[in-house]
């Protein structure tokens, strides 16, 4: 159940909030790299991409073995779906390896209209329990980031169960 959400080893994934990050975290050797664009993240502080940098951001990272994660890790509301479509779709158009939802309409709005792309939950869904995780995952998710307030203990029952 849980098992098929467990990477067979761990990724080391690195944040690029600017162009000399994303280079920083390629050149490191990092697995792959979640940065966000200017909407629908929670990287506040970084420079963060535009949706016209996609493609070309997507190109440098597969040339270099490395995958590219957008965080769309914040909530959205109904006069906001027809934007968050769009950059739905451009992720997908761009090749992008998943991204990073919070929001549950989100993750269905990506299941809806580009269910090749692969989606994870955020730690911000706040995902606690393993029937939280499998709910996350009948939504389209490949992998859940479990909620940051849980403790090693907490961990290790979810994955039990």
């Amino acid at each position: 159940m849980l098992g098929a959400l467990m990477p067979s080893r761990p990724e080391v994934l690195a944040p690029a909030g600017d162009r000399a990050s994303l280079n920083a975290a390629v050149r490191a050797g990092a697995d792959a790299v979640y940065f966000g664009l200017q909407s629908f993240n929670a990287r506040a502080r970084a420079q963060n991409f535009s949706e016209g940098d996609l493609g070309e951001i997507m190109r440098f990272l597969h040339e270099n073995g490395t995958k590219g994660y957008v965080a769309l890790n914040t909530l959205a509301f109904d006069a906001e779906l027809p934007a968050v479509e769009r950059v739905i779709r451009a992720c997908a158009a761009a090749g992008v390896d998943a991204v990073i939802v919070q929001d549950l309409g989100v993750a269905k709005l990506c299941q809806a209209i580009a269910p090749a792309l692969p989606m994870h939950a955020s730690t911000q869904m706040t995902c606690t329990d393993a029937a939280a995780v499998n709910y996350a995952k009948a939504l389209g998710a490949k992998r859940v980031v479990l909620a940051r307030e849980l403790s090693l203990d907490d961990i290790a029952a979810v994955r039990k169960s």
